[in-house]
Order: C-alpha cells, then sequence, then structure tokens
C-alpha cells in the first residue's frame, strides 16, 4: 500500500473530513503527506498538535527542552498529573499516540537553536511557533524566511492572543521580525510574569491548526494577523507590510 493511500480504518477515522468538499480523499492524502515541525509544547502547541494529530498529519515533530511541572495543567491539556517531571516532548507524545497511532510523532527534547535550527526546519512543510520567548520566535523567523518555509506563530498573554501567518514562499510580504521589532522589554512579557486565561490558549492553538489545515488543503495563501480579545471576543484582522529596513526579509 502506498503511504499516501488511505487505508480502509482510516476511511472510517477521518470520514467527517473526507465528507467535506474542502478536504475530500485528495485532500487527506495531503495531510497524511504533510511534514509538520511544532516549536514550543506547551499552551499553545498542545492544542495544535491534539487537533493536527487528530486531524490526520503524517508527521508531527515537537520540540521542547521543558519538563512537565503542575503549573501547566491549569493550560497544557496533552499533559496529566502523573506526568509531573518527565519530559514534555515525550508525555506529549504519548497523549497524541493514543488518540492516533497511525501518524508518526518525532520528539526533539531540547531547545530550538542556531546547531539544530536548520536540519528541523528545511524537513518541515510548515513550522508552528508556539513558543513563549522573543529569542526563538526570531530564531524561528529568520530561518524560515531563509528557508521560504510557510510560519503559523502564536501569542497569548492575560487574556489577549494573537495569531501570525507568514508564507514566505511569497517575497516581499513581510516577516515576524518586520512586526516586531527587537526591543529590550520585550522578554519580560510570558504567561510567568503576566498570567493567562487558560482557554484562551486553547483558543489560538486551535487557530494555529485550523490555518496550517487550510494551506496544507490549499485554502490559504495570505499574510495575516489576527488579535482576539477573550473577554469581549472581539478579533480583528490587521493589515501589515515589510518593513523595507528589516535586516531579515528584504
Amino acid at each position: 500500500m502506498s503511504n499516501t493511500s488511505l487505508s480502509e480504518k482510516e476511511q472510517l477515522r477521518y470520514s467527517r473530513q473526507l465528507m467535506l468538499k474542502e478536504v475530500g480523499f485528495d485532500g487527506q492524502k495531503k495531510l497524511k503527506k504533510a511534514k509538520v515541525l511544532i516549536i514550543g509544547v506547551g499552551g499553545l502547541g498542545c492544542p495544535a498538535a491534539l487537533y493536527l494529530a487528530a486531524s490526520g498529519i503524517g508527521e508531527l515533530t515537537l520540540v521542547d527542552a521543558d519538563k512537565v511541572e503542575l503549573t501547566n495543567l491549569q493550560r497544557q491539556i496533552l499533559y496529566k498529573i502523573n506526568y509531573l517531571g518527565q519530559a514534555k516532548t515525550l508525555a506529549a507524545k504519548k497523549s497524541l499516540a493514543s488518540l492516533n497511532n497511525e501518524i508518526k510523532i518525532n520528539t526533539v527534547n531540547e531547545k530550538l537553536t542556531e546547531i539544530n535550527a536548520s536540519a528541523l526546519i528545511t524537513n518541515a512543510d510548515i513550522v508552528l511557533d508556539c513558543s513563549d520567548n522573543f529569542t526563538t520566535r526570531y530564531l524561528v523567523n529568520r530561518y524560515c524566511v531563509r528557508y521560504q518555509k510557510i510560519l503559523i506563530s502564536a501569542a497569548a498573554i492575560a487574556t489577549k492572543g494573537q495569531l501570525m501567518v507568514f508564507d514566505n514562499r511569497q517575497e516581499g510580504e513581510g516577516c515576524y521580525q518586520c512586526i516586531f521589532e527587537p526591543s529590550t522589554h520585550q522578554e519580560s512579557l510570558n504567561c510567568e510574569t503576566s498570567g493567562v486565561y487558560g482557554p484562551l490558549l486553547g483558543v489560538m492553538g486551535s487557530m494555529q491548526a485550523i490555518q496550517t489545515l487550510n494551506y496544507i488543503l490549499g485554502h490559504m495563501h495570505l499574510n495575516q494577523f489576527i488579535s482576539f480579545d477573550a473577554l469581549t471576543f472581539e478579533q480583528q484582522k490587521i493589515s501589515f507590510s515589510a518593513n523595507p529596513d528589516c535586516c531579515i526579509c528584504q
């Protein structure tokens, strides 16, 4: 059997997607062939990975150097109380494999660095930045621009979330660093110092999963910046353009 065909079991598993004209058999085969890199398996990476595994993405690679802590359980939905102290990537793999054992799940139990970024990002079709710090975000952005990879980035602090989509296959459209120029106070902005609504991370991570499917299935071709307010449920699409002085994409 070809690795792009669908078994009877897979046809049953994904039957609700196969019914959709936006997916169908051809679309499901595209999902099965896809390789998605998820950088950070925390509040964003957990729901994103969960829905991508359930949807039938053929290969997921999880990158994270942290271990499961009690404070994670308020929002990082792949983990259970008996996973405390375990590497997040391995604990996440157990949960994802128990949901879908017909996909390939790779684990990289280390931080994304200049040493491993090139190999990991070149092997992926789409990259999800689910990290919680600007150092990693800038690193991911730089390599996605270099290798012309689709980057789907999200962030959530307190009660507000952001989703950013960059199709780096198109030159001159702008990148993450065009929107967020480096500054000295950025690293102080995170969940640890500002807190976060747990379900907000589920919303933003799920949005990342949806946009991943949209790109793989050919329904999405535009860069986007979306803001979401968990208290008012207001959502805004914000236009942006490339910074002509950007040292990364221009």
